[in-house]
C-alpha cells in the first residue's frame, strides 16, 4: 500500500477528487444560457465581487455599508496576496516588514520575498503541546513596528490546524491594534474548517468591525473545489470612501500590470451558487460533507492509534481543525514512514487528512506507532 499524505486537495473516502454538486449544478445553468467567453474588467466580473464581499464581510457589514472595502478578483489565493504584496511594497517600500507565523504555508515566504518584502516570523506554534502559542504570538506582536504587516490564517491555520479561540482572537487583537499593524487575513477555508462559512469568517468580521487596518486575501479553490480555476479577491478596508476609491485604482493598476484581468469561468460559477438560495443551500451541505469526512478521519487515525497500544498523546490530532494536521513526527520518523511503509508526508511531518481514508487509516496507524514507540 502506498499512501500519499502531501496532497493539498480535498479527496473522498477513495482517495477521488470531489467534485461538489453545487458546482455541478451551476456549470449546467451557465452552459445553458450559452453565454460568450470575453475578457472581464480588470477587477473582474463585478456581481462575483459584490458576492464576495459579502460572502467575506457579511450581508451587514459596517465596512460595507460605509462603502470603505475596495476589492478585486484574482487568481485564488496566491494571486491576491501576490498582488497586495506588489502593492504594499509600492507603498511602505522594498524591504518593509511581513511577519509571518512560525509555521506557515511555504509559499507565504516566497510570495512576499519576491515582492521585495521582509519576512519576520513570529511565534504560533508550541511543538511540546502540538498547540497554539498565544503567549509566543503576543511576545512576536510586542516587537513589531507600527505599520507593520502581520499575516493572519482566518481559519484552519495551515500547517498545525490550531486556530486561537474567539477569546484568544479578542487578545490578539488588542495586542495589534495597541501597535497599529496592518492584518492580512489569508482565508483559503471559509465553509471548509467548520462546514459553516458564518462561522468560519468571525474573526474577519471582528476585526472589520473593531477598527483594524483590514486585507483579506480570499480563495475558493478548497471551499467550492474549483482548484484549476483560480478564483479568489483581494478585499482592503479602507479609513473613507475617497480613500476605497484610490486603493481600488492602485489595486487595478498593478493587477493590469501582472495579469491583465482574471479569469471569467469560476466566477461565474461561484457567483451563479451565491446567488441562487437552492444551490447555496447544496453547497452548505457539500460543505459539511466534506468537513464531515474530515473529522471523521481525524477520530479514526486518533482512535487507531491509541488502540495500537501508543503510549503517545494523540489528542492534537483531533483538536486541530481543517485539512492539515501537524503530527508531531520529526524528520527521521517521516523517512521512516516512507521507506519502510510507502507514507509520503512532509518533513516537518504535516499530514494532510485529505489523504487518509477508511481503506488505508488503520495501516497509517500502524505505521505511524511503528516509528513512534519507544
Amino acid at each position: 500500500m502506498k499512501i500519499n499524505l502531501g496532497v493539498g486537495a480535498y479527496r473522498d473516502d477513495n482517495g477521488k477528487p470531489f467534485i461538489l454538486s453545487s458546482v455541478r449544478e451551476a456549470e449546467k445553468r451557465i452552459f445553458e444560457r450559452n453565454v460568450d467567453h470575453e475578457y472581464a474588467a480588470i477587477q473582474g466580473n463585478d456581481l462575483f465581487i459584490k458576492l464576495s464581499e459579502q460572502f467575506v464581510f457579511g450581508e451587514n457589514s459596517t465596512v460595507l455599508k460605509d462603502n470603505r472595502v475596495a476589492t478585486v478578483q484574482c487568481l485564488s489565493g496566491t494571486g491576491s496576496l501576490r498582488l497586495f504584496a506588489e502593492c504594499f511594497a509600492s507603498v511602505k517600500g522594498r524591504g518593509a516588514n511581513i511577519y509571518l507565523p512560525n509555521p506557515t504555508w511555504a509559499n507565504h515566504t516566497n510570495i512576499f520575498r519576491i515582492a521585495g518584502l521582509n519576512h519576520v516570523p513570529y511565534n504560533y506554534y508550541d511543538s511540546t503541546s502540538c498547540s497554539f502559542d498565544i503567549d509566543g504570538m503576543l511576545n512576536s506582536i510586542s516587537e513589531t513596528k507600527e505599520g507593520d504587516l502581520i499575516l493572519m490564517h482566518a481559519c484552519a491555520h495551515n500547517p498545525t490546524g490550531c486556530d486561537p479561540s474567539k477569546d484568544q482572537w479578542k487578545i490578539i487583537s488588542d495586542a495589534v491594534r495597541r501597535k497599529n499593524l496592518v492584518v492580512l487575513f489569508d482565508n483559503a477555508y471559509q465553509g471548509y474548517s467548520s462546514g459553516d462559512p458564518e462561522r468560519d469568517a468571525e474573526t474577519i468580521r471582528y476585526f472589520a468591525e473593531s477598527g483594524h487596518n483590514l486585507v483579506v486575501c480570499q480563495s475558493y479553490s478548497k471551499n467550492f473545489g474549483l482548484y484549476g480555476q483560480r478564483i479568489g479577491s483581494l478585499s482592503v478596508v479602507t479609513a473613507n470612501e475617497d480613500e476605497k476609491d484610490r486603493v481600488f485604482s492602485l489595486l487595478k493598476s498593478h493587477a493590469r500590470a501582472m495579469y491583465s484581468n482574471p479569469p471569467i469561468y469560476g466566477a461565474r460559477i461561484v457567483a451563479e451558487i451565491l446567488t441562487s438560495p437552492d444551490l447555496k443551500r447544496m453547497w452548505q451541505r457539500d460543505c459539511v460533507r466534506m468537513t464531515q469526512r474530515i473529522i471523521s478521519m481525524r477520530s479514526a487515525l486518533r482512535n487507531h492509534l491509541e488502540g495500537a497500544g501508543s503510549t503517545k498523546s494523540w489528542k492534537h490530532i483531533t483538536d486541530q481543525s481543517g485539512m492539515f494536521c501537524y503530527s508531531g513526527l520529526n524528520s527521521e520518523q517521516v523517512d521512516r514512514l516512507r521507506d519502510e511503509y510507502h507514507i509520503y508526508c512532509t518533513s516537518d511531518g504535516r499530514i494532510s487528512i485529505a489523504g487518509v481514508t477508511s481503506g488505508n487509516v488503520a495501516y497509517l496507524a500502524k505505521a505511524i506507532h511503528e516509528v513512534t514507540k519507544e
